[in-house]
């Protein structure tokens, strides 16, 4: 399946009603964007069960401002509607398809235990870190942030 454009009027209706959605926010000046470009749509291709969209961050500034995207490329991963990954910076083939392996096995069960202690702890003044669900290399921050 090739990639498709997101705007600010169709992101949330395609994030709420796909299992797995890849968000790559690019701009037209960015070399590591243009690079990433080709590597991206070949996981579209590879990977049809999953939406591959794209997000010009020039033409929708300010879905990108709600978003909080600031460095770009940034790929954004939502399974079920649930932000599971965020982090800038173009990946290589092999990354990405290692990261696109992570999401289809994430235990999602498992992540909406943690959001909700997490809700507990924040709305009782709790403290301490808990270790999130979530992919590697960096901890994820879930739900949508314009939320």
């Amino acid at each position: 399946m090739p990639t498709i454009t997101l705007t600010q009027h169709d992101f949330e209706s395609v994030v709420a009603s796909h299992a797995i959605v890849l968000v790559d926010w690019w701009a037209g000046w960015c070399g590591p964007c243009q690079r990433f470009a080709p590597v991206y749509e070949a996981s579209a291709d590879r990977h049809p069960e999953i939406v591959h969209g794209k997000v010009d961050t020039e033409a929708e500034v300010a879905l990108s401002a709600r978003a909080q995207v600031t460095q770009y490329p940034t790929l954004m991963a939502f399974r079920e509607g649930v932000l599971v990954y965020c982090e800038a910076g173009a990946l290589m083939a092999d990354a990405l398809e290692d990261l696109v392996q992570q999401i289809l096995w994430l235990d999602m069960d498992q992540v909406r235990r943690e959001q909700a202690e997490a809700r507990q702890l924040a709305t009782t003044g709790g403290s301490g870190a808990s270790r999130r669900a979530g992919l590697a290399p960096t901890a994820p921050r879930y739900g949508w942030p314009g939320l």
